[in-house]
């Protein structure tokens, strides 16, 4: 059986059949839905009698996560004066969550193995119509779990890599709402008017989208700005992000990885990053 196999409702999400019409269904719904709003979700992928477990393992991990509050801008680039004013980057933000890396989850964990199936990969491959992707060469950042506390959030920003899939392991008490703005930007155009817009307040491209413990949410973070709203109550939101990529070999910038982590790899400073584009990061 794959790693993840029987971590999955196997009747709703055949990993290891493309051939099952259930899997067939599943791809076209998600391509549908990719190519309209850069954003899908495949409900109820995990199945119910390991999701326990998924929030337990989730609960485990979470002391590892490195919190900092930091002054941040949607690119999670260094500072930089000489930009206009008016320039998105020149905006300040507030980074006040939490991130476990790669190496501090086992690789026994639910959602490590879900990261390491090649049914998931192929089904993923499928739903974003390209060939393969691969899960990041960063040691840090390929595979995380986000921790919002209370009173905390995730602001607006742009992702590294071209694929973001995310579980959610723990539902906040309330709060902790997904929001994205899909398309924002293209390989091509870091349209910066409209980036600054909707920091500015423009709610007109902002969607919002509520995830429940175990569903998978595939999404083209490279181009849609995102965030998560301040998380209410009592209880801290948990989800794990499964990075992948288009191109093997994909790491973070050493500025993106302190930030996130802490701490560096020799895989950042080794200068190894693959991109498929000149975006800022």
């Amino acid at each position: 059986m794959a790693p993840g196999g029987d971590v999955v409702d196997a009747r709703r999400y055949p990993l290891d059949d493309p051939g099952d019409p259930a899997w067939r269904a599943v791809v076209d719904r998600a391509r549908t839905e990719l190519r309209a709003g850069g954003c899908t979700v495949l409900r109820d992928v995990v199945a119910p009698e390991h999701r326990d477990r998924l929030r337990a393992e989730g609960d485990a991990v979470a002391g590892h996560a490195h919190a900092d509050v930091a002054e941040v801008n949607v690119y999670n680039t260094d500072p930089d004066p000489t930009l206009p004013a008016e320039h998105p980057a020149r905006v300040v933000l507030h980074r006040r969550n939490a991130f476990v890396a790669r190496d501090h989850i086992p690789a026994d964990h639910l959602v490590a193995r879900l990261y390491a199936d090649p049914g998931l990969h192929r089904l993923i491959a499928a739903c974003f119509e390209v060939p393969a992707v691969h899960p990041l060469a960063d040691p840090y950042a390929g595979l995380t779990l986000n921790v919002v506390a209370p009173g905390d959030d995730h602001p607006w920003h742009f992702d590294t890599n071209e694929f973001a899939v995310s579980l959610l392991t723990r539902a906040p008490g309330s709060g902790g709402v997904f929001e994205y703005c899909p398309g924002l930007r293209a390989a091509g155009d870091e349209n910066h008017a409209g980036v600054r817009a909707v920091l500015d307040g423009d709610r007109a491209p902002v969607r919002r989208l509520e995830l429940r413990p175990g569903d998978l949410q595939l999404f083209r973070g490279r181009f849609a700005l995102h965030r998560v709203t301040p998380v209410g109550g009592a209880t801290p939101r948990h989800a794990a992000i499964l990075a992948y990529s288009e191109r093997p070999g994909v790491v973070g910038s050493p500025t993106r990885t302190r930030q996130l982590f802490g701490r560096v790899a020799p895989e950042h400073l080794a200068g190894a990053s693959v991109r498929g584009d000149t975006l800022l990061d």
